[in-house]
């Protein structure tokens, strides 16, 4: 009976660790692509993905801090829309692989590219 109980201890903490591993942090920063001052507006995007759940955190410098909650597929693909205040709202797109990560924000600009791990 005490074997059992060990044996699954460990199993437990085992698999509290796989799961821990599945944690990873990703960033972009970069300017906005498109017309008008899209090129001007600096954007810093932070990705943590803990299993399937993807979150983000956004910031357009001069701008309130904004986030989005999404889930990614079994490719790795993820699709969400991000609130941005005044009833606006940005779509909000990515990929979570081995190689290439990447996400995109599109609104009135967009912003993205490739994410590099924390």
């Amino acid at each position: 009976m005490r074997n059992v109980v060990v044996t699954g201890a460990i199993s437990i903490l085992l698999m509290a660790g796989a799961a821990q591993a599945q944690q990873a942090t990703y960033v972009w920063t970069g300017a906005g692509v498109g017309s008008g001052k899209c090129p001007t507006y600096k954007m810093e995007i932070d990705v943590t993905v803990d299993g399937n759940a993807v979150k983000g955190l956004f910031q357009q410098e001069g701008r309130p801090q904004r986030h989005f909650e999404a889930t990614k597929d079994g490719a790795g693909l993820f699709k969400t829309k991000a609130e941005v205040g005044g009833g606006g709202s940005m779509d909000v797109t990515g990929a979570i692989k081995d190689g290439a990560s990447q996400v995109m924000l599109d609104g009135y600009c967009k912003f993205g590219g490739p994410l590099t791990k924390k």
